[in-house]
């Protein structure tokens, strides 16, 4: 299927699971992120509009099991009988993942059991990279023997660890230290995360595009540590999202990977519709931004620091420091839709917004803090092919005649973007699919120059 394609309507927010689930134990834990299959997709039916703009973005990727080798359905009868002795009622959304990666499958069986059986997963331990490689190459690479001329100086071969660094490393899942160690006990963070399961996927000429973003002048850009791995397993919807209000479980890029986030992770990652990878590659292998003046490349230098920061309902954001409380003082950096166009775009108000600096340009007006609010004071509406970099773009995403998402436009088919799915700031490609079929109109922002 082409890239883009839509899975019918869904809100911006998390959803009650409507499907087949995979363990009847934990069904009233499903995730509240993704709509969950056995081969088939399962479609919501219902919006939730506590956590932003109704269906601001794109709809969340399915979950869609594989099919034992047996051939057999997944039932909760067909499930192991194991259960986890520390998950909580805290733990609920990231429980299918956890049963799937721990109990379903062993990737992620980390502990003995305990004296009754039950296991420990330790949701909220931080994750290190020897368990990383051991749960990523038991998932995708479980009978792939080392290569014996890696080596490591604080890794012995003799070490049960070894066979795992070996692989992960061979395939660029994991990266040694600059000094060739391994470094096993050092933690997860989420660029190391959505590296390893990106590649393990076969996005890496996805990755490298992206990690060589230029225009067709050749301009290059400044990019983050893990640019294109980040922005990809975005994509992939494998960072959770979380509710408004709970906002301090999101995680960026640089934020320490608890367990929990992990198992999520590796679950949304080996249940893949079969079409998502392939999306990708056709969207991002041979991504080229147009010709860009001055401005532009301001514009955009400045947005793609963010990629993989979260959505935050009302979030408008990105400095480590704290949102003043005039602006509502958002409980971590993030964005939603509105609120990173502000960031790209709007000009210091010499009062509470100021932003300039750090950001290299002072802004233009933009008053309206909704995306609806900015389409009405659209004065010209823009069809898509008279679009111009750094115009608004303004989607119906529900189909209800209201916008309800917006991103900016930076050309070639790709916008500077920020929705509830994939849970924060992407370069999301515009060009067909949901967001073409949704969009309505352009609003200019920049004067001509």
């Amino acid at each position: 299927m082409g890239p883009g394609v839509w899975f019918g309507r869904r809100s911006c927010v998390p959803l009650t699971v409507l499907a087949v689930v995979l363990i009847a134990s934990f069904a009233s834990a499903a995730s509240a992120q993704a709509t969950v299959s056995s081969g088939n997709l399962v479609m919501p039916d219902r919006w939730d509009p506590s956590a932003g703009e109704a269906g601001s973005g794109i709809p969340a990727l399915p979950v869609v099991y594989p099919s034992p080798p047996s051939g057999r359905t997944l039932t909760a009868t067909a499930a192991p009988t194991i259960r986890f002795s520390d998950l909580t009622a805290s733990d609920a959304w990231a429980k299918d993942g956890i049963r799937f990666v721990a109990a379903t499958n062993d990737w992620m069986r980390d502990f003995a059991a305990n004296a009754d059986g039950t296991y420990p997963f330790r949701p909220h331990a931080i994750e290190t990279r020897k368990y990383l490689a051991r749960s990523i190459v038991r998932a995708f690479a479980p009978d792939e023997a080392p290569d014996p001329s890696i080596v490591f100086p604080d890794l012995d071969a003799s070490s049960a660890w070894w066979r795992y660094a070996a692989v992960a490393v061979r395939h660029g899942w994991i990266a040694r230290k600059a000094d060739g160690s391994f470094a096993p006990d050092d933690p997860v963070t989420m660029i190391m995360l959505h590296r390893a399961l990106v590649l393990a996927l076969g996005l890496q000429p996805a990755a490298v595009a992206l990690n060589h973003l230029h225009t067709r002048a050749g301009t290059t850009f400044r990019l983050p540590a893990g640019f294109g791995t980040t922005l990809l397993g975005m994509r992939l919807n494998l960072r959770y999202n979380a509710p408004t209000g709970s906002e301090a479980m999101d995680v960026g890029p640089t934020d320490l990977m608890p367990r929990t986030q992990v198992a999520y992770s590796l679950w949304r990652a080996t249940t893949q519709p079969s079409w998502s990878v392939g999306d990708l590659l056709t969207q991002y292998a041979n991504i080229e931004l147009p010709n860009l003046g001055p401005r532009m490349l301001r514009i955009v230098q400045w947005g793609i620091r963010y990629v993989g920061y979260p959505y935050v309902w009302g979030g408008e954001w990105g400095l480590s420091s704290p949102e003043p409380a005039a602006l509502g003082g958002q409980p971590r950096s993030g964005f939603d839709c509105s609120g990173f166009a502000w960031w790209l775009l709007r000009a210091d108000d010499n009062s509470s917004w100021k932003v300039a600096p750090p950001r290299p340009y002072t802004g233009w007006a933009l008053p309206q803090r909704t995306s609806a609010d900015m389409a009405a004071m659209t004065t010209t509406r823009i069809p898509y092919r008279h679009l111009r970099p750094g115009d608004l773009m303004f989607y119906d995403g529900d189909g209800d005649g209201t916008v309800d998402h917006v991103d900016t436009y930076i050309g070639n088919g790709y916008s500077l973007d920020s929705s509830s799915t994939p849970g924060g700031v992407t370069i999301m490609w515009v060009g067909d699919g949901w967001y073409r079929q949704h969009f309505k109109f352009g609003r200019q922002i920049l004067p001509m120059p």
